[in-house]
């Protein structure tokens, strides 16, 4: 990671040392169009507790030009260091510190990104200042507990607009001079600046008037569907208002659909900045639309919690992001008028089963983690920080009561407006409004790894009916290499029952078939269902209040196998899908099964984005987790189903669309390349199936991976769409071509250069590994063992993290792959956010050779 790495304790010494009272930040951009270098003009206003200290301030810059403290001048080649800029002799009381320096645009997607559209060869930039980034722009102390007030000037090209934390004030001669900040982070603060198209609202409720924005750049202008983000975003500000007890803490909301942007979006203070994948050039089907709208309000939930009240130090980045994610979906199945009331399904079906996958990782580690530096946060934004987190906060809320839960929050809000806190505050708060003891909860849920299994113990007698019901709890030990032991914890779960229904053949739970208790301990007995006649499924953790792994009994499993399909309610088929997936993942069933029971079943959920997470398990089982010696056929099987249910699918309908895209996934046969060429050359149709610009793309990109499509045809698709999207996607139709001419050509651009922007760079990676063509990348394995420390040590943190994930030969699964790894590990000694990256990739060929070696002994028996 280029720059000096910030350590807590580092943090925490200039923490105690100083307050930082304003930031005065002026940037010259009307250079933007050439690129380069711009003008950086620092002057911050701090308080120093003892007198003559000594401390530093962070900059990353080419040059710096000037520092002058308390009015005298330092040298910069005396003081300037890598990252920083030394302080010393600092008077206690006031300081007032200049810094001029000429700063980098990058295009890496962090700190002042930069970007020239094809269609119009217009500038445009963009800031991502979350984890260490804003010193790439100015000098500031880049700590989250540092808060101060910022004042942003800026001078930009003619007709540009720019947007900041602050109302847009109107430019006088291309100059901004935006008003100051309330007291935030310097990690929210941020600058939007280029031609972009605007669309503007307000929204208005009790007296309020919040003036409201959304921007794109002009080329996205005929996709942007303003009202329906609008639409979104004042039901999330009339929902959080109501739940948080506080008003919007900031005087405008602009959301700005931004290019290149490595995240999904980022929470600046009144200025959320999102990535423009997001304006919709092409169909999708409801689930993207759902995405969209989680992340929207993800970021809206942050200006409460995360800039209103922010976390002291980065331990806490978990509950930011938990809070964000599950007051997220809460609004969403909860809002008047939202079009997601099923959104606790998705969460089920995705959020929960990233979590699960993250959690059974080498590196899983508790959700409070021990963040010991920057580098230890920058890998950190994982599914534990998100998913588990919020789960674990879906099951606090179980805990405590929605409402007390929700009390503690506002309670929380009014005691730390526009201050930093750490977790013990807000469990503070909830345990005065619970009556609830949250320290064992805590400790327990927030400070230990790994996750806990449930398993029904049901006795019946001749008639069925139950005659004992117990809740085993399991502690699976933690991962090889994974800190910390494996714990039983307490679970707030429901127990569901649930019959056929011979009039409509569906599964449905009984008007009594839901018992809430606390599960505790190895085992729990459920005396309540002692007498009752036993049910067709017993389903532990309906309505998925806790997070841990559920299996079924053996009758209930039977039954589930047969009938997945035929739940009345999306949650529960959600989480029998999940529960399969995970006992796939855990070589509990053969791939060869799962996919028996995809097929019996998906034809039958109704749950869009549970479909299309289905389809990408499906792949990824067969792909990875089947039998090599059976692959194909399994490939083949789910294939010849993806094209029926293509053909049967309603006319137009999201269904036909996701599975026109499975279908272009693993397309193999003459037959089935033939198709997706008339498909695209028009000689073909499917009734309601528009081939528009992104589906074009799908199947132009599997013809090159197989080798149908070669440079001729991916330029003449690229002349069709030449937009930066259009560009993505041919490099990675590109580097997806079959040949041993493309592979060093793609590993070149991305391992022998530094040139290619972050979402190219990105685009060619996915290109560059098809799992169809493993002996063509096997030389690649050895290669990126020698490169991937260097990579690390040379380029930027996204840029290195893009190569050192996506380059690892995930896709060779062999014994071999572990070998080369372990020998790698132990000789090249990597620093510990590297190490973690590639002993995850790791656990993934290990884990998938478990699974393959399960699918084996499956065919062996049939």
């Amino acid at each position: 990671m280029p720059g000096t790495n910030l350590t807590r304790e580092e943090a925490q010494q200039r923490a105690k040392l100083l307050t930082v009272d304003s930031y005065e930040i002026e940037l010259d951009l009307s250079g933007a169009q050439e690129g380069g270098v711009y003008r950086s003009v620092t002057t911050v206003r701090f308080d120093v507790a003892e007198d003559n200290a000594s401390s530093f301030i962070d900059l990353v810059a080419p040059a710096v030009h000037e520092v002058t403290l308390n009015g005298d001048a330092l040298d910069p080649a005396e003081v300037f260091r890598d990252s920083r800029i030394a302080l010393p002799g600092l008077p206690r009381g006031r300081n007032v510190l200049r810094v001029v320096a000429d700063c980098a645009y990058t295009n890496t997607g962090e700190g002042l990104h930069r970007f020239v559209d094809p269609v119009d060869d217009q500038v445009y930039l963009y800031t991502q200042f979350e984890v260490p980034d804003a010193r790439r722009v100015f000098a500031s102390f880049e700590q989250p507990d540092l808060k101060a007030t910022f004042q942003f000037t800026v001078k930009a090209p003619e007709g540009w607009t720019v947007v900041s934390n602050s109302p847009t004030p109107e430019p006088r001669d291309n100059v901004w001079v935006f008003e100051p900040t309330p007291r935030i982070s310097t990690y929210v603060t941020a600058l939007i600046a280029g031609p972009y198209h605007s669309v503007h609202s307000v929204y208005e409720r009790d007296g309020q008037s919040i003036p409201l924005g959304i921007y794109c750049r002009p080329s996205l202008a005929e996709f942007l569907d303003a009202d329906a983000i609008f639409e979104v975003t004042r039901q999330g500000f009339d929902w959080f208002q109501e739940k948080f007890d506080h008003p919007y803490p900031f005087k405008k909301y602009d959301q700005l659909f931004v290019p290149e942007f490595n995240a999904g979006a980022m929470e600046n203070a009144g200025a959320v900045t999102i990535r423009d994948q997001y304006v919709f050039r092409s169909k999708v089907t409801d689930a993207a639309y759902e995405v969209r709208a989680e992340t929207i309000l993800h970021e809206l939930a942050h200006m409460w919690f995360g800039d209103l009240v922010t976390m002291e130090w980065w331990n806490d980045l978990w509950l930011n992001e938990s809070f964000a994610t599950y007051t997220s979906i809460a609004c969403q199945a909860d809002a008047p008028g939202s079009r997601w009331p099923h959104a606790w399904t998705t969460f089920a079906n995705s959020m929960k089963t990233w979590a699960y996958r993250q959690d059974q990782l080498p590196s899983t580690h508790p959700i409070m983690a021990d963040i010991r530096d920057l580098e230890d946060v920058l890998v950190n934004f994982d599914g534990i920080t998100y998913a588990k987190g919020a789960s674990v906060l879906k099951q606090l809320v179980a805990y405590v009561g929605q409402d007390a839960f929700f009390r503690g929050v506002q309670a929380y809000f009014r005691r730390h407006a526009y201050g930093n806190t750490r977790l013990s505050d807000l469990l503070t708060a909830l345990e005065e409004t619970s009556g609830r003891d949250l320290r064992t909860w805590s400790k327990k849920w927030l400070e230990t790894a790994g996750i806990n299994v449930l398993r029904p113990q049901i006795e019946t007698d001749a008639d069925g009916v139950i005659t004992s019901f117990a809740v085993r709890q399991e502690a699976p030990a933690l991962p090889a290499g994974a800190k910390g032991e494996a714990i039983l914890r307490p679970h707030r779960i429901a127990i569901g029952l649930y019959d056929l229904d011979e009039a409509s053949g569906r599964l449905v739970r009984a008007a009594d078939g839901r018992i809430e208790l606390d599960v505790d301990g190895e085992l729990t007995a459920v005396p309540q269902l002692t007498g009752r006649r036993r049910p067709a499924v017993v389903l532990l953790n309906d309505d998925d209040l806790s997070y841990a792994k559920v299996r079924l009994d053996e009758e209930s499993l039977a039954v589930v196998t047969e009938h997945l399909g035929d739940f009345a309610s999306s949650l529960p088929r959600a989480l029998c899908w999940a529960a399969a997936w995970d006992m796939t993942r855990d070589a509990e069933l053969a791939t060869r099964d799962y996919l028996s029971l995809v097929l019996s079943g998906i034809g039958k959920e109704s749950d869009i984005g549970v479909v299309q997470s289905l389809h990408r398990q499906v792949k990824l089982a067969v792909d990875l987790y089947a039998d090599p010696a059976g692959r194909e056929a399994l490939l083949t099987r789910w294939t010849d189903a993806t094209l029926a249910h293509l053909r049967t699918a309603e006319a137009g309908s999201d269904h036909q669309l996701a599975w026109a895209r499975a279908f272009a996934a693993t397309a193999r046969t003459p037959e089935q390349l033939d198709l997706l060429e008339s498909l695209l050359d028009g000689s073909h149709t499917i009734e309601g199936l528009t081939v528009d610009t992104e589906l074009r793309w799908a199947f132009v990109k599997r013809l090159a991976a197989v080798g149908r499509f070669g440079e001729a045809e991916i330029a003449g698709e690229y002349e069709r769409d030449r937009t930066a999207a259009g560009e993505r996607h041919a490099a990675t139709a590109r580097a997806a071509r079959p040949t041993p001419e493309a592979k060093a050509e793609a590993w070149a651009s991305v391992v022998e250069s530094d040139k290619l922007p972050n979402a190219v760079q990105e685009a060619v990676i996915e290109g560059f590994v098809q799992t169809d063509q493993r002996e063509l990348l096997a030389p690649y394995a050895d290669r990126y063992f020698e490169v991937v420390k260097g990579i690390w040590e040379s380029r930027s943190h996204e840029m290195a993290q893009q190569i050192a994930v996506g380059l690892y030969p995930s896709i060779q699964v062999s014994e071999d792959t572990l070998r080369k790894t372990d020998q790698w590990l132990a000789s090249a000694e990597p620093n510990a956010a590297l190490h973690r990256l590639v002993s995850e990739s790791r656990a993934g060929v290990e884990r998938a050779l478990k699974a393959q070696a399960a699918d084996a002994a499956a065919a062996a028996r049939a």
